[in-house]
């Protein structure tokens, strides 16, 4: 059904602005922002209505703001399409959109896109028959025995869909419909959309320890209150999931609807099992791993409410839900949540965002928390935002893992190999008694770099100023920044020698040549994007895990969080200083969070569990935090340090970053930049300089970092310097607001 098509459905019209001749429309078109269009016989439209508009020679979606604004000609007035039949938006929700959209220096369009991510659900679902019985059957009705299964599958008024019911009485579609044109059978056009399966909120999870009790209690009482953010601080194995699904239960219990966000699907993955076993039925999922049909179905179901439980990465946030009652952002910490292209925002900020203009409770789940919400809960002599809510042991009497540190500087591995002896003996000590291992290294691949022994030279992405990645199971070389892909050569292109490439330095796939020969005997599985790349694959590895298959795990991060293995009581960390060095504001702060966390998958039951960190700066405070396991000290002295620098969570930054087709166009936006730049008390503007990864995807970069004091409106300044600048042609300019990446 074509847009302009679609019905106009019976909108609840209370709040509508009666007269309103024409409204303000924000269009999902990611470069555009809000235009008026006249209302004709469609009106009056309420606030959040789902429209149809002309847009240039296209129908776009867009979203009712408002009256317009009586600034447009009305001989140039196009006039409103359709309004789709979709319920209307909450007002609060469409409010969230139009502070997405300020916040993060954002077009109104961009975000409205990502709400109408899926046009198909703007149309009216697939129909389908369901059929009943007529009683009594017609005078002249010839009833066979054929027709007679089929009125014993409906017989005491059953109605059944047209496909069940063929399948139950063994018929063909042809006797079904001679049935209805005889007058024997009714049909009714029904939703081919099945209902989402409902969770039992009836069913009782595991026997709660006193610290979990008192933390479910906590975020019970909060339902319904209003808004109240708060930090789930708990150690890993402490049962945090299992704490905030009572809070789900109690939501559900209040009709409410439940959004949780993860950072990776390969986490859902375990988490969908635990959510399963403690509901009785999956959530409905979004993400970018489910087809276009079931999200569909997903995003009509959050709109007219019959998603009572949602589970998603970071853009399931901007779903359209009937009656949010409760937002969960699980392993909060995690960079995943935010956005780095298009509209650029940090979801878990957003999540929070939208719980004060929903006013509902956000629960802000981690066992190693952003210094924001650390900051936030109030644990620097700050001004308490977030209420903390700690828990401090592990279920089950578990221990936390004994954390060690292997100098490499002392005891190194032998030449070509990467895993140090103390770590072999350990490994080899598991095997023996039937325990599970987890090698982790945060790089995919075989090795991150191929040279010319010859002449020194790098085999480089064409279009990016970075190293191609050996992957020798598919037999490529990728950039991992760009997708480029090529075979590897024997030969140099450089000076032409032959025999001469070298693959330097180790990722899984070499860590696991080596598992491979060091332990023959053993079986091995690698967990990266690049063996796991469905849910369905994370289930089955995870499974497999689970039942004792698997010996050693060699895993990138999508090892390191959220999976409960309960004999695995080994972690080795096979490079611990990676992601330490570099200008990266939170460098220091995001390994320990990874070191913390993929420590905290040994020893989660009643085995202890170890934890070997092969370093060679054991004297690093990040390292000697996670030794000593005072993290607190580690994030004090993190806080004190953005704090005497002006740097989040103490000050505010905004990233422009300008990507030209050429270095002289790019140079001539900056130079158009430099020279308009405004001077104001308490803000400061760096730059311009070339980006650190100066050419990437074919184009040229360059940046400027603004930073200011949390007092000053960040985005006034750069709405003032930037709203009326004419940038050359070819050159872009993106905005993002608190910066996590600075390449």
């Amino acid at each position: 059904m074509s847009p302009a098509s679609a019905i106009n459905p019976q909108h609840d019209l209370a709040g509508a602005v009666t007269g309103m001749e024409t409204v303000r429309v924000a269009v999902a078109v990611p470069v555009a922002d809000a235009y008026d269009y006249g209302v004709g016989s469609l009106g009056p439209l309420s606030r959040g209505t789902v429209v149809w508009v002309p847009f240039g020679p296209r129908q776009v979606a867009g979203i009712v703001l408002g009256p317009g604004q009586a600034d447009v000609n009305p001989a140039r007035l196009k006039m409103i399409s359709a309004c789709a039949p979709v319920p209307i938006c909450a007002p609060a929700f469409v409010d969230f959109i139009e502070r997405v959209a300020v916040w993060n220096f954002a077009r109104l369009g961009g975000v409205v896109k990502m709400v109408l991510s899926q046009p198909k659900a703007l149309a009216p679902p697939p129909q389908q028959k369901l059929l009943r019985a007529v009683t009594p059957l017609p005078a002249d009705a010839n009833v066979t025995k054929t027709r007679q299964r089929v009125l014993d599958q409906l017989a005491g008024g059953m109605a059944m869909i047209s496909a069940d019911l063929q399948r139950e009485a063994g018929v063909s579609p042809a006797v079904i419909s001679a049935m209805i044109t005889a007058g024997m059978v009714h049909a009714d056009l029904v939703s081919a959309d099945a209902r989402p399966p409902q969770p039992d909120i009836t069913k009782s999870g595991p026997t709660l320890t006193d610290d979990q009790s008192t933390a479910a209690t906590i975020f019970c009482q909060s339902i319904g209150t209003g808004f109240t953010p708060y930090l789930l601080d708990g150690v890993t194995g402490s049962g945090k999931t299992e704490v905030y699904f009572e809070a789900v239960s109690r939501a559900l219990a209040a009709g409410q609807q439940v959004l949780i966000l993860l950072p990776e699907i390969a986490l859902s993955a375990a988490w969908r099992m635990r959510f399963t076993q403690r509901f009785g039925c999956a959530p409905v999922e979004w993400h970018s791993d489910i087809g276009i049909g079931q999200k569909r179905r997903a995003w009509r179901a959050a709109a007219d409410g019959q998603a009572q439980v949602v589970v998603g990465a970071r853009s399931a946030l901007f779903l359209p839900f009937a009656n949010l009652g409760l937002i969960v952002v699980d392993e909060e910490h995690e960079h995943a949540f935010k956005q780095e292209e298009q509209v650029i925002y940090q979801a878990r900020d957003m999540a929070v965002m939208r719980a004060q203009i929903e006013d509902c409770p956000i629960i802000l789940a981690s066992a190693t928390p952003s210094l924001e919400s650390w900051v936030n809960a109030g644990e620097t002599g700050e001004r308490q935002r977030y209420e903390r809510v700690i828990l401090p042991k592990r279920v089950k009497n578990a221990q936390l893992p004994e954390i060690k540190a292997v100098d490499m500087r002392q005891t190194p591995p032998e030449r070509g190999r990467w895993l140090a002896p103390p770590l072999v003996e350990a490994i080899t000590d598991r095997l023996e008694r039937g325990e599970q291992t987890l090698l982790y290294l945060n790089r995919r691949g075989y090795a991150p770099l191929t040279l010319c022994g010859g002449c020194g030279h790098k085999v480089t992405c064409p279009n990016c100023d970075s190293w191609m990645v050996a992957h020798r199971l598919a037999g490529r070389l990728r950039c991992h920044h760009c997708g480029h892909e090529t075979r590897p050569k024997d030969a140099c292109s450089a000076c032409g020698q032959t025999d001469t490439m070298q693959a330097c330095g180790p990722g899984v796939e070499r860590v696991a040549e080596e598992v491979l020969m060091r332990f023959p005997d053993a079986s091995f599985a690698v967990l990266s994007s690049d063996t796991i790349g469905t849910p369905k694959a994370a289930d089955a590895f995870i499974r497999s895990v689970i039942d004792g298959d698997v010996d050693i795990i060699i895993g990138t991060q999508m090892a390191a969080k959220g999976h409960h293995f309960p004999n695995l009581t080994l972690v080795g960390v096979v490079d611990a200083d990676l992601g330490l060095a570099g200008g990266d504001l939170r460098a220091a702060e995001r390994t320990f969070q990874i070191l913390a966390q993929v420590a905290g998958r040994a020893g989660r039951e009643s085995r202890p569990g170890t934890a070997m960190l092969q370093t060679l700066e054991a004297e690093n405070p990040v390292l000697q935090t996670l030794l000593t396991g005072n993290r607190d000290a580690f994030l004090a002295q993190e806080a004190e340090a953005r704090q005497l620098a002006g740097m989040p969570p103490y000050g505010r930054l905004a990233a422009i970053i300008l990507t030209a087709d050429s270095e002289e166009r790019l140079f001539a936006g900056m130079k158009l930049l430099a020279q308009t730049r405004p001077y104001f008390q308490n803000v400061d503007i760096f730059g311009p300089a070339p980006a650190p990864l100066s050419f990437l995807k074919g184009r040229h970069r360059g940046r400027f970092l603004v930073r200011t004091t949390k007092v000053v409106n960040i985005q006034a300044i750069l709405h003032g310097w930037l709203d009326e600048i004419k940038l050359p042609a070819g050159v872009k300019m993106q905005v993002d607001i608190d910066p996590y990446n600075f390449l």
